[in-house]
């Protein structure tokens, strides 16, 4: 370790989080082509990258949402940099980061982290809460959306937001604009002017990601699964599901959709109360 070089760790620019996303694509994670603007928007001071020498060679995002909760992700260090201990020094940058700019009294800080690193969070001081399985299906697109299915383009934005009480563990509207406007397609089920469900898909490196899925009823989940894989071109479509969601068991069978990855939903501090039985499918395992 004597031959160890200086880390230097920074804000990323605007352009840069791309940069984070490339690295994510390369390991698998299968990002949208698109989520750089929102992910920026969501908290400009959130993502970090590390340099030796000028040369980039890890990031990791820090996001906070309000001063009460945070969330960590793309958390990656460039393979030949691996075992030298900069991971660890960029972890606690970001860590010391967040933490400034939450409330350390009442806050929380979420992630979702590969299985064989569960005990390793845990001597952080993350309690597991529940798992994400991503699922993967080949669909067979709809001949039309459901009349039901209205535009979330065409829905106001805090309608929207306000929706996700008890789904989200803090607002988040300046993430969701972006979201929405630069997805795929997006629909909301709406009746009596009340906001049943929504969900949101989007071109990935790989087919098509739906993200989140959410509703009150199974019913509602299956017409806006149904809309969004209308959408899909025929190609893979993936699918983020809290294991403990058991209407959820529904869906995976009746589109036969298969297990390819599971996650650990894990929570530093207070665990937010979510609605989970709501939730068929998460935002995003980088955001929350």
């Amino acid at each position: 370790m004597a031959d160890r070089k200086q880390l230097q760790v920074r804000l990323m620019q605007p352009l840069e989080v791309q940069l984070a996303l490339d690295w994510a694509g390369r390991e698998g994670w299968n990002p949208g082509l698109n989520d750089a603007i929102a992910f920026y928007a969501a908290d400009p001071n959130g993502f970090l990258v590390a340099e030796i020498d000028g040369e980039p060679i890890g990031c990791i995002s820090a996001v906070r949402y309000g001063d009460r909760f945070g969330f960590i992700g793309l958390y990656i260090v460039s393979p030949q940099w691996r075992g030298r201990g900069y991971g660890m020094q960029l972890w606690e940058s970001a860590w010391s980061r967040l933490l400034h700019r939450l409330d350390p009294e009442r806050a929380s800080i979420g992630l979702d982290g590969v299985v064989e690193r569960e005990s390793t969070y845990r001597k952080a001081g993350f309690q597991s809460a529940y798992r994400h399985v991503r699922h993967v299906c080949d669909p067979v697109p709809s001949e039309r959306v459901p009349d039901e299915a209205i535009p979330l383009t065409n829905l106001p934005l805090d309608l929207i937001a306000s929706y996700e009480t008890n789904l989200f563990p803090a607002s988040r509207p300046q993430f969701l604009k972006p979201w929405i406007q630069a997805a795929e397609a997006a629909y909301g089920i709406v009746e009596c002017d009340r906001l049943w469900g929504y969900g949101v898909i989007r071109r990935c490196v790989r087919g098509f990601k739906i993200g989140p899925l959410f509703a009150d009823t199974f019913e509602i989940a299956e017409m806006l699964f149904r809309s969004l894989i209308h959408h899909a071109e025929g190609q893979a479509v993936f699918i983020d599901i809290p294991d403990i969601n058991s209407s959820a068991s529904l869906l995976i069978e009746r589109y036969n959709l298969q297990p390819v990855f599971t996650c650990v939903r894990m929570y530093w501090g207070s665990q937010p109360n979510l609605d989970v039985d709501r939730i068929f499918g998460v935002t995003t395992l980088e955001l929350g």
